[in-house]
């Protein structure tokens, strides 16, 4: 019986023991599991809001750089500068014989590059597409006998350099010697010109009279349609106009009567940026001023003389 119950008490402080030590381990356990929840959370939380405002002021940073250097990309020395014209607009800008884009402007452009050290890229495109263009951020202007009159708001302008006309082109023996001899007659006109546009405005009432108004993506097309008696008179920038006139060896004429009472209309040029481009506007027109002072704009003007070039300067007169 005293072995019994010596066995029942020893099974009891067993039992006791398990138990006392199983509420100990659960104490540990719910303890060990606050604690390391709480140090847990301190430990992912500290380093992830660490992390996260290290990320913050690696991208600010990142931005930061990325602006500096796109605003240097912008005007610094080395980046391209885009320019955008119509290849088959002579003297301004045009393919040569040997297949390379030349002009009066280009090489205005390239003389700007130089100076700045830039690399000048000629891109050609289509002239109804030029807006589109310039917007995309595809070209950094357009360069290219462009029209400011009628567009000042809608680009960030240089100041104009050259003084143009829309005219009209005939040949010599079609008889047509004044505008009022267009009515009833096939006239051409390039798209999205200044010529179209003056006989879309304030010359509608002339153009209302022609027999017909066909408008061309370009005006060698034009010409060669002139030249096979398609149209009867071509609407046209003088630059080009003479230059036409002089690659063919005469055998067509402006009409110009007197004082130039029979020019479509009167305009200038420019060098038309995106919209609020002013840092690259200014940068460009002060080293085409620069040009002028030091004579090398008249120089590169000079190789366009026998196209009637000079006569239509306006900078630096």
């Amino acid at each position: 019986m005293h072995c019994f119950r010596h066995e029942e008490e020893k099974i009891m402080k067993k039992a006791v023991a398990i138990l006392l030590a199983g509420m100990m381990v659960f104490g540990l356990a719910g303890c060990g599991s606050k604690t390391s929840e709480g140090a847990g959370s301190e430990a992912v939380s500290a380093p992830e809001s660490s992390v996260a405002a290290e990320s913050a002021v690696t991208e600010s940073t990142a931005d930061t750089q990325e602006a500096e250097s796109t605003a240097a990309a912008d005007t610094g020395e080395g980046r391209q500068f885009v320019v955008g014209f119509d290849a088959e607009f002579p003297p301004y800008g045009y393919k040569d014989g040997s297949g390379e884009y030349v002009g009066f402007d280009l090489d205005l452009a390239a003389e700007v590059c130089k100076r700045q050290g830039w690399e000048l890229v000629k891109q050609p495109i289509d002239w109804d597409s030029k807006d589109m263009e310039l917007d995309s951020g595809a070209i950094d202007c357009i360069w290219n006998g462009f029209t400011m009159n009628g567009r000042e708001d809608q680009y960030t302008w240089s100041v104009p350099y050259v003084d143009n006309s829309q005219v009209f082109v005939v040949a010599d023996d079609s008889g047509i010697s004044v505008k009022a001899d267009l009515a009833g007659k096939a006239v051409g006109v390039q798209k999205d010109s200044s010529a179209l546009a003056a006989l879309e405005g304030d010359e509608k009432e002339l153009a209302d009279t022609f027999g017909a108004l066909n408008q061309y993506a370009d005006y060698n097309t034009a010409f060669m349609d002139l030249e096979a008696g398609a149209i009867d008179a071509l609407a046209i920038d003088i630059g080009v106009a003479n230059y036409q006139i002089s690659s063919r060896e005469g055998g067509y004429v402006i009409l110009e009567g007197t004082d130039h009472a029979e020019y479509l209309s009167t305009e200038q040029y420019g060098i038309g940026f995106k919209k609020g481009n002013e840092e690259l506007k200014d940068i460009v027109e002060a080293t085409l001023l620069e040009m002028v002072d030091d004579g090398s704009f008249m120089t590169i003007a000079e190789k366009y003389a026998d196209y009637g070039l000079l006569d239509s300067i306006c900078l630096g007169k």
